[in-house]
């Protein structure tokens, strides 16, 4: 498929071939329901953790006499059914984290720059940086490409200088093209797709649809 190419100033200056295999996909909701789900649960800290009647701090004496005081048997203060007691079933350290498929990854980030495409929020721009590292230079950069919103910009490599101006920018974000994240691209409301980063995702998930075939 063809797609306009912007400059900065928002202006049309030629097309570019996008790969069908890349951006021409159906949507597959299940996919990116997957990919989402696993990159959230791989951020999960895991450390709430909660002390059973083992760990907790108390004396090992029952708290009164066995047979007499016609209330319920206990054996120890350290009872969950007692206020300062340990907490029954309660959540230990672990680990979220868990692999997804590889093809279910790579199907999930395609589907969702097909989906961009679809509701016309994609816009490929001609490579750009900001060579003096400052926000308002950035900042009156975009205002001619997207609103202030959240926005995501997918690289073609690392750009120190552009990362710097956007720090103070909570509404965009940068990608890799080699390491998009299902979340970030699902939820920006506009994806701007630098030129260059677009002719390399064409031939790198078009070499990985070749191998899953």
């Amino acid at each position: 498929m063809e797609r306009k190419v912007f400059s900065v100033q928002g202006k049309e200056v030629h097309t570019i071939e996008l790969n069908d295999k890349v951006f021409g996909l159906p949507v597959n909701e299940d996919v990116v329901y997957y990919a989402i789900n696993n990159e959230l649960a791989n951020l999960r800290v895991g450390t709430a953790c909660t002390k059973d009647r083992g760990e907790v701090h108390g004396s090992n004496a029952k708290p009164f006499h066995q047979k007499g005081t016609g209330r319920a048997r206990q054996g120890d203060k350290k009872s969950p059914l007692l206020v300062g007691g340990g907490t029954i079933f309660g959540p230990k350290p672990r680990d979220y984290g868990y692999k997804l498929p590889k093809k279910v990854k790579r199907l999930a980030m395609k589907t969702i720059l097909s989906m961009k495409i679809q509701q016309d929020r994609l816009k490929v721009i001609e490579d750009f940086s900001v060579e003096t590292g400052k926000t308002k230079d950035l900042v009156s950069l975009l205002k001619n490409l997207v609103p202030q919103e959240r926005t995501v910009i997918v690289l073609k490599d690392e750009d120190a200088k552009l990362k710097q101006a956007a720090r103070n920018l909570p509404w965009v974000q940068f990608l890799s093209y080699r390491r998009l994240r299902a979340h970030d691209l699902f939820y920006g409301k506009h994806v701007l797709l630098l030129e260059t980063a677009a002719k390399n995702l064409n031939t790198f998930y078009e070499q990985k649809s070749e191998g899953e075939e």
